[in-house]
């Protein structure tokens, strides 16, 4: 099935992990992609990776922080293709694990300008695109840590949260178009991120899930394609778990 057959989709922190998980489910069912990353050599081997399924593909090196960035992706997109359908917000960072009291200031904005900034950047890029159209499908990446809040994680658990809260505004927002935003909260999936982490704390997450495993990066990568099919119709402004049985509200 390819339910995304010629359309466009940008997805940002697409190089590697989960966002490049995501990129290949979505090429795998015909979109075209435009990947944003930080890492110039990843863009480029994640863009070769996703061309063998016989679509097209651009990069983007950047920072998702930084407004030009979301700009640039967004112009790159429309001329090459003239639509962008599918935005999928994963760019994300884990911060230090560390105590609120033995952080600086600096981490809290390092982590929130990837985290909540990048995401806001690329809703503010995008969307505009999407509404002449009066279609689009946005998908944003948030945490079961912005739900419930890990303990030596507060700037990533923060700043997830404001990405719900975000997902949750501009659903509403956009309501009544043919725009549907959504937000999906994993708990800890098997991704390089973990490698930010200690293993104290990669621990104490998997001991709160009760299946006793982290996620698969095709297990999310199958519900963010759901979130951005024209299947998801009557759904928007909503958080996805994707826990193993973590989150029951």
């Amino acid at each position: 099935m390819r339910r995304f057959e010629g359309q466009t989709a940008i997805v940002t922190g697409g190089g590697d992990g989960l966002g490049l998980g995501i990129a290949d489910r979505l090429a795998s069912e015909g979109a075209n992609i435009l990947i944003v990353d930080f890492n110039a050599d990843n863009g480029k081997t994640a863009s070769e990776k996703l061309a063998a399924h016989g679509v097209k593909t651009l990069v983007e090196v950047g920072d998702v922080g930084d407004e030009a960035v979301a700009d640039r992706a967004a112009a790159a997109a429309m001329a090459a293709w003239g639509r962008i359908d599918v935005l999928v917000n994963n760019a994300g960072i884990a911060g230090h694990s560390a105590n609120v009291w033995e952080l600086t200031a600096d981490e809290m904005d390092r982590v929130y300008r990837t985290n909540l900034r990048g995401v806001f950047n690329f809703c503010h890029s995008v969307i505009p695109h999407m509404m002449k159209r009066d279609y689009g499908r946005v998908v944003n990446i948030a945490s079961i840590a912005g739900k419930e809040g890990n303990p030596k994680a507060v700037p990533y658990s923060a700043t997830k949260a404001g990405v719900i809260a975000l997902t949750k505004s501009v659903g509403k927002e956009l309501a009544t178009t043919g725009i549907r935003v959504n937000s999906v909260a994993p708990a800890v999936v098997r991704t390089r991120i973990l490698e930010q982490l200690t293993k104290e704390h990669v621990d104490y997450m998997v001991s709160k899930i009760p299946m006793g495993r982290t996620g698969e990066i095709p297990e999310v990568a199958a519900l963010v394609a759901w979130l951005a099919s024209e299947e998801c119709s009557f759904s928007t402004g909503a958080v996805y778990d994707i826990s193993g049985g973590r989150a029951t509200y």
